[in-house]
């Protein structure tokens, strides 16, 4: 049986699909749960989508995990709310009756911190992540030999993310294992256009790739 706890522990929607496939919505600091919908329909039309909200606040922002600063995290909470929705998520695909094969993450900037670091914490979690504007958060990972696939996207001159941190992500997913695709974008931190035409051809092709 689920465990209707976890799943009570973040407001969401489950909105179901045609395809078997799912997308996993991590919003960005001061979304909520309906912020990507629109985003992830162009990504995958056919797609169920399950979308969380972040249960801690700032200012009155939610997020799905503390910060002491702009980019200063704060690593013992992160550590304790990454694994509460890796708890979270177990029940919702238990309860929606979700294929975890078929199941890919799809976050933006504190969302997407928040799956690298579920990959990265919590090996298996996450098979399949798409990752916008996403940086190092936890820098002592343990090095488990893990799989999945990636696609990180960054922009080119994001004053909150500087690139090099982003391709330092990137060589730590490698390193455990994970197939990652990084794309760099003429952008700033704000998604664009071109961020979602990746993600839905990088997707497509995921998907043909386990067919």
């Amino acid at each position: 049986m689920p465990d209707h706890a976890a799943l009570k522990l973040h407001t969401h929607v489950f909105h179901p699909g045609p395809s078997g496939r799912t997308l996993l919505l991590l919003h960005g600091t001061g979304g909520d749960e309906h912020d990507l919908v629109p985003l992830a329909r162009h990504v995958d039309a056919q797609a169920a989508i399950l979308s969380p909200r972040g249960n801690v606040l700032e200012r009155g922002a939610p997020r799905f995990f503390r910060r002491l600063a702009e980019g200063v995290f704060d690593l013992d909470d992160l550590r304790v709310r990454v694994l509460a929705l890796r708890d979270w998520l177990t029940a919702a695909i238990e309860h929606y009756a979700i294929d975890p094969a078929q199941l890919t993450a799809l976050g933006y900037s504190n969302g997407a911190n928040t799956a690298a670091a579920m990959m990265l914490l919590h090996p298996g979690a996450l098979r399949s992540a798409i990752l916008w504007r996403a940086m190092v958060t936890v820098e002592d990972a343990p090095p488990i030999n893990t799989s999945g696939r990636t696609l990180i996207v960054s922009g080119r001159t994001d004053p909150i993310l500087p690139l090099p941190n982003a391709q330092r992500l990137a060589s730590m997913l490698r390193e455990r294992g994970i197939d990652v695709r990084h794309e760099v974008l003429s952008a700033g931190h704000e998604l664009t256009r071109d961020d979602i035409d990746l993600a839905r051809d990088w997707l497509a092709r995921d998907w043909l790739g386990r067919a």
